[in-house]
């Protein structure tokens, strides 16, 4: 039995990333059963996105080519590479919509976030993650109760915003770092950015400039803010996973794609640490910058 999810899902995928000759969106021979339900959670008729077995079939080579190259971002963008942080983002709400693509992606980031621990986690400095946790685990709450109510018309635009305003925040911090040299070391401000870091990356998993900002701000050297939003993210993106599971954002077909795409993350985090120490960073951020503003214009209509 086809249900209105199913035609919402399969119209979220772009026509050329089926494969040739793969039926019409409208007509893929496949529906999506129920998945487990939680006590509290929405009814069936409400699950942004309840996909089966067949989604891995459906999906043609060129994009899973494309989904592993998004994975090998997530890595990359752990190891140092600040620009790359949106790049995943954009990928995953391309092929699955912009809801999906938040529950798909989460296990990715915390594989990303384990092994960033490992390779480059050592100088964490505990004293700004016990400051940013609470802020951000209220902020993950409030976008949890957002993500449950905004359907994909809302969302796929409201993406985009927030990618293109922290794209803006990461050009600033890029150009401009002294204009976020002068900022208080006060409790609001740790709750201002720690509250928006929950929130956006419950939203889009896009939380990574804002906790930049916050850490640039409090004058971290390089190593200890890789060390400590590696660490944070960790802590934060384990939290996110009961939630996500609740909204029926991950499900056993979704870990079983990120079971597929798990040593990208790995190469992407290897390859990122190679390409830190050869080519300039400004300048590989820069080119990463602009075509994530580009992404997030397409995702808000807008281009």
């Amino acid at each position: 039995m086809v249900t209105s999810l199913d035609t919402d899902f399969r119209r979220s995928v772009p026509a050329p990333l089926l494969r040739p000759g793969s039926p019409s969106p409208s007509r893929l021979p496949f529906s999506f059963p129920a998945p487990l339900l939680l006590p509290g959670s929405p009814s069936p008729s409400r699950l942004p996105f309840v996909p089966d077995a067949s989604l891995l079939p459906e999906l043609s080579p060129a994009t899973l080519a494309l989904l592993a190259f998004a994975a090998g971002g997530v890595g990359m963008s752990k190891s140092g590479l600040a620009g790359l942080g949106m790049v995943h983002i954009v990928i995953f709400a391309a092929v699955f919509g912009a809801r999906a693509s938040t529950g798909i992606l989460l296990p990715l980031l915390v594989l990303g976030d384990i092994l960033a621990v490992m390779f480059v986690g050592k100088g964490v400095q505990w004293r700004m993650v016990a400051r940013l946790l609470p802020p951000s685990i209220t902020g993950i709450f409030l976008g949890w109760l957002l993500l449950d109510r905004l359907d994909e018309s809302a969302l796929k635009p409201a993406v985009g915003g927030i990618i293109l305003g922290l794209t803006a925040l990461q050009v600033a911090r890029l150009w401009r770092p002294a204009w976020f040299g002068h900022f208080p070391h006060a409790t609001w401000f740790a709750w201002l950015l720690g509250g928006f870091a929950g929130v956006t990356t419950m939203l889009a998993n896009a939380a990574g400039p804002v906790v930049a900002l916050y850490l640039l701000a409090v004058a971290l050297p390089k190593n200890v803010l890789i060390a400590t939003a590696a660490w944070l993210f960790l802590v934060l993106n384990i939290l996110k996973l009961p939630f996500s599971w609740q909204l029926g954002l991950i499900t056993p077909d979704t870990l079983r794609l990120n079971l597929l795409l798990a040593p990208m993350v790995l190469v992407g985090l290897l390859a990122g640490k190679w390409i830190v120490k050869r080519i300039p960073q400004r300048l590989f951020d820069t080119f990463i910058l602009l075509f994530t503003a580009t992404a997030g214009l397409r995702l808000m209509g807008l281009w």
